[in-house]
């Protein structure tokens, strides 16, 4: 059975770093693009960064780009997303997700992920 299994979520002041984690089981990674997104109270599930199967591209939205970086370890079958310089508003549930590489790059778009996992949320205040 294919899971995704996020961890490392919690409350951190304005300025920390957090790094969430994702495990997979069921798959290996080494072939799937891999996301990150989050989702605030009230507020639709928005991409945050995104990195590929197929070749070295990875892409981060530009609210997150320079403070958070995505990355995967195939020994692991895991992928992670580091988080420097949180703010307020970076506080979601951020929820990680897979889907087979079928071309080159990503896309920070739900609907091109096919695997979800459950979310952890991350809370930024003071």
């Amino acid at each position: 059975q294919l899971q995704l299994v996020e961890s490392g979520g919690g409350l951190v002041q304005p300025g920390g770093s957090l790094t969430l984690s994702c495990a997979a089981s069921g798959f290996t990674l080494n072939y799937y693009d891999i996301g990150w997104f989050r989702q605030a109270p009230g507020k639709e599930r928005e991409g945050v960064s995104c990195t590929s199967g197929s070749d070295s591209y990875t892409y981060s939205t530009d609210s997150v780009k320079g403070r958070f970086t995505i990355s995967r370890d195939n020994a692991k079958n895991t992928a992670y997303l580091q988080m420097n310089s949180l703010k307020p508003e970076d506080t979601a549930v951020y929820y990680c997700a897979a889907v087979r590489s079928r071309a080159l790059g990503c896309l920070v778009q739900t609907t091109w992920f096919a695997y979800w996992g459950q979310g952890t949320q991350v809370t930024v205040s003071s």
